[in-house]
């Protein structure tokens, strides 16, 4: 079970960058009616695995499981599209920033040469043009990342019209 979402960083605005990748991890912090920490076990208890990547143009999560779970699977994804803002807590929001954030220094801040894609497309692009951020987003965006900001982000892409679904 794939499903993409037809948002990535390049959906973002100056100043609120790495919302589609803070997503990535905002979706499998639980919806509604599964708690934090459930879509995990309840892939991997039937053998399953999950993740999910964001790019500059889409943002996808997937399930890979046994055949006769696919209705879970699918469950799942769909919960997760129409009943996350419910159990979206700002105790959530700020756990997955320090992620993100965390993940930043390690794989961009605190490596040699770790800004160099960064300084690169700020130098191909113009600032308003949607591929000039990182897809991680800048570290002063993700401390500026209100509530208010991330809701209306998922409100307005993370909908049946902007997602395209695979089952294989």
């Amino acid at each position: 079970v794939n499903v993409w979402y037809h948002v990535g960083s390049k959906n973002e605005q100056p100043g609120k960058t790495g919302y589609a990748h803070l997503f990535e991890h905002m979706m499998f912090q639980g919806s509604e009616h599964i708690p934090a920490d459930m879509h995990f076990k309840l892939i991997q208890s039937v053998g399953g695995t999950l993740n999910g990547s964001t790019f500059f143009d889409r943002t996808n999560y997937f399930e890979t499981l046994p055949s006769h779970y696919l209705e879970m699977g699918l469950w799942l994804e769909s919960d997760r599209m129409g009943f996350l803002l419910p159990a979206l807590t700002q105790g959530k929001l700020d756990t997955q920033l320090e992620v993100v954030k965390n993940e930043r220094r390690q794989r961009v801040d605190n490596q040699p040469y770790g800004i160099w894609l960064e300084k690169l497309l700020e130098l191909a692009y113009p600032k308003d043009f949607p591929y000039y951020w990182p897809v991680i987003g800048y570290m002063a965006d993700l401390d500026k990342a209100t509530m208010r900001h991330i809701r209306h982000f998922f409100k307005t892409y993370y909908a049946p019209n902007n997602a395209s679904l695979v089952v294989s």
